[in-house]
C-alpha cells in the first residue's frame, strides 16, 4: 500500500521527530569519490554535523558505514572491476584504518566519541554473539559514544557475509530496538519503476506494507562501489518493519542529509505497525524455542509484575540445558508460566548464582556480565 508523491517538501513526520534511537546507513558511493577513491570529506563533515545536532536533542545515533573496501582498493592501487575475495579482504584491512580515523577525527571535533564495531553475519544470527553485540552497542550509547558499524570484510567469507550494508543496517536496527532506520541512497526513495529507465516513474511517499507489487518496483541497479540496489533496501524494509522499526529511504547526495529529512526533503517512509519494544517481546514470546525453565519465588513474581528484571536472588530452581542468550520459560511458585525471556547466563553459571545477591556474582563467577538473570527488556510476560 502506498501514497503518491507530493510536489513540494513534505511535512516532517512524527516517526522522525519522535524517534529516540536512530540507525543511519551510509553507502560507499556517498563516502568515496568514484574516480579518485578519495574520501568525500565535505559530505562526511556535514553528515556528522547532523549527527551532532540529533545527539544534542537527546537522540541516540548508530551509523552503519560502508567504504572500507572502496578506500583500501584505492590505496592499494587495485584494478577497477570485481575483486577476488582475498583482494576485497586486503582492501578492507587497509581501508578500515583510514575510515575509522576519519570518523574519529570528525566526531572528536564535534565533541563526540566515535567507536568502531565490526560485525559478521554470524554476529547477528548466533544467539550469544548477537547478545554480546547488542549489549556492547547499548553500553556505548549509554556512555554517549557514537557507534560506527561495518561488516567485518577482513574475515567474512562469501558464505558468511551480508554483501550489502542495507540488510546489515536493518539487522543492527532490530538488534538495538531502534525507532527509525535511515537508508541514505543515491536516489530519494522508492519509485514505481527505476527512474533512470522510466521517465514516468513516480516516487512513493509512504509504504505501509511490503507487498508483491512493492517488491516488483525495486530495481537491481548497484554500482562498482555499492553492491546494493533498491531490491536490498526493500529487503531491509522487511527486516526493519518486522522488528517494529520505521524505515526511510532518503537522498544522500546532498550535504546535511539528515537535516534535509527534518526540513521535509522528498523521501519514502516504510511504516511499522508496532513499536520495537512490542515487536521484540512478541518475538521472544512466540518465535524462539525455550531451552529451559526458571522457577521464581513469590517475591520475584511480584517484582516481575511490577516491571522489574529477574535477579538471581529471586530464582529457586532452574531446569534444562541452556546457553547465554537462549530463551527460557519463567514459572511462578505454583508452576504457572509467567512468560519467557532471554537468559543472561549459561546453565553452569546460572546454577552457581541463583538465590544469591547480584553483588556476589563477580566473587562467585570471577566476572559479572550483568546484575540480572533476565533483563526486563529481554522478557515477555503474560498479562492477566
Amino acid at each position: 500500500m502506498a501514497h503518491k508523491e507530493q510536489a513540494n517538501a513534505i511535512p516532517v513526520r512524527s516517526e522522525w521527530t519522535a524517534a529516540r534511537r536512530i540507525v543511519v546507513k551510509i553507502g560507499s558511493a556517498l563516502l568515496t569519490d568514484r574516480d579518485t577513491g578519495a574520501l568525500k570529506a565535505e559530505w562526511l563533515s556535514s553528515m556528522l554535523d547532523d549527527v551532532a545536532e540529533l545527539t544534542a536533542q537527546g537522540k541516540e545515533v548508530v551509523l552503519v558505514s560502508s567504504g572500507a573496501i572502496a578506500q583500501g582498493r584505492h590505496t592499494l592501487k587495485l584494478p577497477k572491476g570485481a575483486l577476488e575475495l582475498e583482494q576485497s579482504q586486503a582492501a578492507a584491512a587497509v581501508g578500515q584504518i583510514s575510515l575509522a580515523h576519519a570518523y574519529q577525527d570528525m566526531a572528536r571535533s564535534r565533541g563526540l566519541i566515535a567507536a568502531q564495531i565490526l560485525l559478521t553475519l554470524g554476529d547477528t544470527e548466533e544467539r550469544r554473539r548477537y547478545l554480546n553485540a547488542r549489549r556492547t552497542i547499548e553500553t556505548l550509547l549509554e556512555l554517549k559514544a557514537l557507534p560506527v558499524v561495518n561488516e567485518n570484510d577482513t574475515v567474512a567469507t562469501t558464505e558468511i557475509r551480508y554483501g550489502d550494508n542495507d540488510r546489515l543496517s536493518a539487522r543492527v536496527a532490530s538488534m538495538v530496538s531502534a525507532d527509525c532506520l535511515v537508508l541514505l541512497s543515491d536516489i530519494d526513495g522508492l519509485y514505481t519503476a527505476p527512474p533512470q529507465q522510466d521517465a514516468n516513474a513516480v516516487r512513493l511517499d509512504v509504504v505501509t506494507a511490503i507487498t508483491a507489487d512493492i517488491e516488483a518496483m525495486a530495481g537491481d541497479a548497484g554500482t562498482e562501489l555499492s553492491k546494493g540496489g533498491m531490491r536490498t533496501k526493500v529487503e531491509a524494509g522487511k527486516i526493519a518493519l518486522g522488528a517494529g522499526t520505521h524505515m526511510v529511504i532518503a537522498s544522500g547526495k546532498v550535504l546535511h542529509p539528515l537535516r534535509s529529512i527534518t526540513e521535509g526533503a522528498p523521501c519514502t517512509w516504510f511504516l511499522a505497525h508496532s513499536d520495537p519494544r512490542t515487536a521484540r517481546k512478541r518475538w521472544i514470546a512466540g518465535q524462539l524455542e525455550p531451552k529451559g525453565q526458571v522457577h521464581v519465588d513469590a517475591g520475584a513474581e511480584q517484582a516481575l509484575a511490577a516491571g522489574k528484571s529477574l535477579l538471581p536472588a529471586g530464582v529457586v530452581r532452574i531446569d534444562g540445558n541452556f546457553d547465554r542468550g537462549d530463551a527460557v520459560i519463567i514459572r511462578a511458585p505454583d508452576g504457572r508460566e509467567l512468560g519467557r525471556g532471554l537468559v543472561s547466563y549459561a546453565r553452569p553459571d546460572a546454577e552457581q548464582i541463583i538465590g544469591k545477591k547480584s553483588a556476589e556474582i563477580a566473587t562467585i563467577l570471577g566476572v559479572s556480565r550483568c546484575d540480572e538473570l533476565i533483563h526486563r527488556d529481554d522478557m515477555a510476560l503474560h498479562r492477566t
